[in-house]
């Protein structure tokens, strides 16, 4: 890396080396896997200047997301979140038609997992949506989708035709995006200028505290505390005024931002996880020095587990196929002798094979029929959600395995 994406500098400090991978999301079709597969380097560095944690833009946005597959709907407890976060926003924000006419739009909308939660209230809304599979199946289910990457660009083009946005949702987005400035530009344009943006974006302090390294990947061009994200925000003209801690991804911040014109000053909560952030020491490279050595850690028991389980001829199969499981898989050598297959809840994966490591992906069902030892959950961040949907695991005597924040063996619950 030649200098800081946010601030310019040169003075980016080594994290977390985690060798090359392939692209996390993809996935092989049986026709592609003996053909060669490229690999880009996944370095963890950290400005010791702004203190934006980042990996080079090895990668384009538009390799990864204009075909993607991930579908946000697959996740019960995804769908939940966002359900809530509506009922709750409009609430608060007085969106309520009856009230106003108000306008939302929703950057990276997926499939229109969170916005028809506001059509069924009969909320305008418009999503931003770069996958043009993904986006069509927003569209197939009645949200307003345009199939674009944000710029300054396309957010004036949007504020033009639609107006200005009462509220501006970015979920799990922000980190997607190499041009941190220009996408952050993007959102002030469209944010009408008393109006608000919504963003959530995991939280590097809990990545650095729970060993949460597999959310490191070349999608994640950067990771945020709320004392880089002030900065960047602010080279949008963008004002951070409420922070809220959430556990979605296994620890994540909702930063409410406003035009700087109108932010009134931050709540008490702002100033609570900042200070949290310099206790951590992660505005010193105090808070950087040892995750190198735990995420080795976590590396090596897996393996050994994974390894004694194969020896006592015991079998092991995985659940999910996130994007942070290819990670997982590609840095700790995991193959198919270790790891027969994994399942997944979406058919798009179904028949393909994990990026690097070659492991099938089927359909969950799978799982019953074959009655194995144990499974390796994979989005080990849907813990609850997981526990219960397994729960059928019990039947047999069969055991669930987490392996972040570290391994953990698990009963199934009946």
């Amino acid at each position: 890396m030649t200098g800081c994406r946010l601030c310019g500098s040169a003075a980016l400090v080594s994290v977390v080396d985690l060798g090359a991978t392939p692209p996390c999301e993809s996935f092989l079709a049986a026709d592609q896997l003996d053909r060669p597969e490229p690999a880009y380097p996944l370095h963890l560095r950290v400005c010791t200047d702004c203190w934006l944690a980042q990996i080079p833009p090895l990668i384009t946005p538009e390799e990864t997301f204009s075909e993607y597959a991930y579908f946000s709907s697959f996740s019960t407890s995804w769908v939940e979140h966002a359900r809530t976060f509506v009922a709750d926003t409009v609430q608060r924000l007085g969106l309520d038609p009856k009230e106003k006419e108000a306008f939302v739009v929703e950057v990276a909308s997926n499939d229109g997992y969170l916005l028809k939660h506001l059509v069924d209230r009969g909320i305008r809304c418009l999503g931003i949506e770069p996958s043009v599979n993904v986006g069509a199946a927003a569209r197939d289910a009645g949200v307003p989708t345009l199939t674009e990457f944000l710029s300054p660009e396309v957010g004036a083009a949007v504020r033009a035709e639609h107006g200005p946005a009462d509220l501006v949702v970015a979920n799990n987005v922000y980190a997607h995006i190499p041009d941190v400035v220009g996408f952050t530009q993007g959102l002030r344009a469209l944010v009408a200028d008393d109006g608000w943006v919504s963003i959530e974006v995991q939280h590097l302090l809990t990545l650095i505290e729970e060993n949460q390294y597999d959310t490191i990947y070349h999608e994640h061009f950067q990771y945020y505390t709320v004392a880089s994200a002030i900065r960047a925000l602010a080279s949008g003209g963008l004002t951070l005024v409420d922070v809220e801690l959430l556990p979605t991804h296994g620890g994540s911040i909702r930063l409410l931002a406003r035009p700087a014109e109108a932010a009134q000053e931050p709540t008490r909560r702002v100033a609570d996880v900042l200070a949290r952030e310099k206790a951590a020491g992660l505005q010193e490279l105090s808070g950087y020095t040892e995750f190198s050595a735990r995420v080795a850690k976590v590396r090596r028991d897996l393996l050994k587990f994974l390894i004694e389980a194969a020896e006592r001829g015991e079998t092991v199969v995985g659940y999910g196929a996130p994007g942070k499981g290819n990670t997982l898989l590609n840095h700790c050598g995991i193959r198919p002798d270790l790891l027969p297959y994994t399942v997944d809840r979406n058919p798009y994966k179904h028949g393909r094979f994990t990026p690097g490591t070659r492991i099938p992906v089927l359909a969950p069902e799978q799982i019953a029929l074959d009655r194995p030892d144990y499974v390796l959950v994979l989005p080990w961040n849907l813990r609850t959600e997981l526990v219960e949907q397994l729960s059928f695991v019990h039947e047999w005597g069969g055991r669930l395995v987490f392996p972040i924040p570290e391994l953990s063996v698990v009963e199934a619950t009946s």
